[in-house]
C-alpha cells in the first residue's frame, strides 16, 4: 500500500496559501480523484516522493527530461555555471552558444532566435510579431491545441482546460476572444473556411504540428503540407508550436519529420534541460522586426539566463550525437511492442497513438485523429486506471488528455514492470 501521509500534510499546508494548493492545475490530481504527490527527488527514469514511494516516471516533468532525472552532464553544467553566478541582466556567452546550436544543428527554419523564459512567453511573443509584421489583428488556433496561458490562447484549448472540462477561461476579454478564431486540427477545409470568412484579417495560423495537449494526435497525411500551401496563398504566417514536439519527434522536430517549414517556431521544455527556458525564431526578415532593430517590442529580465541555458546546452549537446534519435526511436518501439498484446486484447476499448518518444493510450476504440475523437475518451475509466497504476509504482499523467513522455533513461526492466502493472489494472477496469 502506497504511503501518502507526508504528501497529505504538505497539500494541507499548501492549500492555505496557494490557490488550489498547486502552482499548475494538472498537479492537483482532481480529475483522477486523488490528492497530489509531493516529489522529493529523481534519478534516471524514477522519482521518489516525500513518503518514500518510488515510481517509474512517464511524465518526465511534462517533457523536458529527455535524458532522465539528474543526468550527470546536465548536473555538472549547472554546478559549473552556478559557481560563476545566477543572473546578470546582461549579455552572456551561453545565450550565443544556445542560439548557434538551435539555428545550425537543429532547426534550419530558424535563422534568428530570441530566448524567453517559458513556452507561453514564446507563443505570446510569436503572435505579437506576426501581427506586427502583417498589420492584421486576428489569429487562427486549432481546437484542442494548447499554447500556454496567454489570453489569446485560452479559447477552445487543450491540456488543463480539457482536463477540467472547460473550453475557455474566465477573464479573457470580449475583444481578445473576437480576435482568436478557431478551426479544426487535421481539417484543411475548416481552416480554409475561417480564412475565407475573414479574408485579409488573419495574421497567423498557430498550431501544434503534432497535437500533444489532447493526448497525442499526429497529423494525417498531407495536412501540414496543405496548411503550408494554404497559408502561403493567403499571405498568412504559419507558426509551429513545437514546445512538446521539438527535439522529441525528430532532431528538428515535427517540421523535420514531415518536411514542412513554418515561418516561426516556438520552443521550450527540452531546451532548458529541466530549468525554465523558452524560445521563438524564424526567418531573419521576420525576427529582425523585433526590438531593438524593429518596432515589435519583446523583453525579459531573465531572458537568456545563463544557468538555464547551461543546462540546455548540455542537453542539446547530447541530442546532437549522431545516433541519439535512432536510439530514442528504439526505446519508443520497444515500449510499443510490449504494449501491443494488451492493445490487441482490448481493441474494443482502447486506441493508441505514438510518434517517437511521445504516446497516448486513449480509453476509446476506433482510433483518434481529431480533437472530437479525443473528447470521446472515457475519462472515468482512465481515472480508475491511473489510480491502479500509481498504487503499483507507475507515475502516469493525471489526465487522459496528456502524453506519456519516454526518456533515454527508461530501461527494458522499467518497461516490463510497467506492462505487467498495465496487464493487472486493465483487467480490473475494463
Amino acid at each position: 500500500m502506497r504511503q501518502t501521509k507526508q504528501s497529505e500534510v504538505l497539500f494541507s499546508r499548501a492549500s492555505q496559501y496557494i490557490p488550489g494548493g498547486v502552482n499548475s492545475p494538472v498537479r492537483a490530481f482532481r480529475s483522477v480523484g486523488l490528492q497530489p504527490v509531493y516529489i522529493d527527488h529523481g534519478r534516471g527514469a524514477h522519482i521518489f516522493d516525500v513518503d518514500g514511494n518510488e515510481y517509474i516516471d512517464y511524465i518526465s516533468s511534462w517533457g523536458p527530461l529527455l535524458l532522465g532525472h539528474a543526468h550527470p552532464k546536465i548536473q555538472t553544467a549547472i554546478e559549473q555555471e552556478l559557481r560563476k553566478g545566477t543572473s546578470y541582466g546582461a549579455c552572456n556567452a551561453r545565450e550565443v552558444e544556445m542560439a548557434e546550436l538551435i539555428c545550425t544543428k537543429f532547426f534550419p527554419s530558424m535563422e534568428r532566435v530570441r530566448m524567453v523564459n517559458s513556452g507561453t512567453e514564446a507563443t505570446m511573443s510569436a503572435i505579437r510579431l506576426a501581427r506586427g509584421v502583417t498589420g492584421r489583428d486576428k489569429i487562427i488556433k486549432l481546437e484542442g491545441c494548447y499554447h500556454g496561458h496567454a489570453d489569446s490562447f485560452l479559447i477552445s484549448a487543450g491540456s488543463g482546460l480539457a482536463t477540467f472540462g472547460q473550453t475557455s477561461s474566465a477573464g479573457v476579454t470580449k475583444h481578445t476572444a473576437e480576435d482568436t478564431l478557431v478551426a479544426q486540427y487535421n481539417d484543411l477545409q475548416s481552416i480554409e473556411s475561417v480564412l475565407t470568412a475573414h479574408q485579409g484579417q488573419v495574421a497567423t495560423v498557430i498550431l501544434e504540428p503534432i497535437m500533444g495537449n489532447m493526448g497525442l494526435i499526429p497529423p494525417e497525411a498531407g495536412f501540414l503540407q496543405g496548411l503550408r500551401a494554404l497559408t502561403e496563398r493567403e499571405g498568412v504566417l504559419l507558426i509551429f508550436d513545437e514546445v512538446i514536439s521539438g527535439f522529441r519527434a525528430a532532431r528538428g522536430g515535427a517540421q523535420e519529420l514531415y518536411g514542412v517549414r513554418p515561418d516561426l517556431t516556438c520552443l521550450g521544455k527540452i531546451i532548458g534541460g529541466g530549468l525554465p527556458v523558452g524560445a521563438f525564431g524564424g526567418r531573419a526578415e521576420l525576427m529582425d522586426r523585433l526590438a531593438p532593430l524593429g518596432d515589435v517590442y519583446q523583453a525579459g529580465t531573465l531572458s537568456g539566463n545563463p544557468l538555464a541555458l547551461a543546462a540546455g546546452i548540455a542537453m542539446l549537446t547530447e541530442l546532437a550525437e549522431p545516433t541519439f534519435y535512432d536510439r530514442l526511436e528504439e526505446r519508443g518501439r520497444a515500449f510499443e511492442s510490449l504494449l501491443r498484446p494488451l492493445l490487441d486484447r482490448y481493441a474494443d476499448r482502447l486506441s493508441y497513438n505514438r510518434v517517437g518518444s511521445l504516446s497516448t493510450i486513449f480509453f476509446r476504440p476506433g482510433g483518434v485523429v481529431s480533437n472530437a475523437d479525443a473528447k470521446g475518451a472515457d475519462t472515468e475509466t482512465y481515472a480508475r486506471y491511473f489510480r491502479g497504476m500509481i498504487e503499483r509504482g507507475i507515475y502516469l499523467p493525471p489526465s487522459q488528455f496528456e502524453c506519456l513522455f519516454l526518456s533515454m533513461a527508461h530501461t527494458d526492466e522499467d518497461f516490463a514492470r510497467t506492462i505487467a502493472a498495465m496487464d493487472e489494472v486493465l483487467g480490473e477496469v475494463l
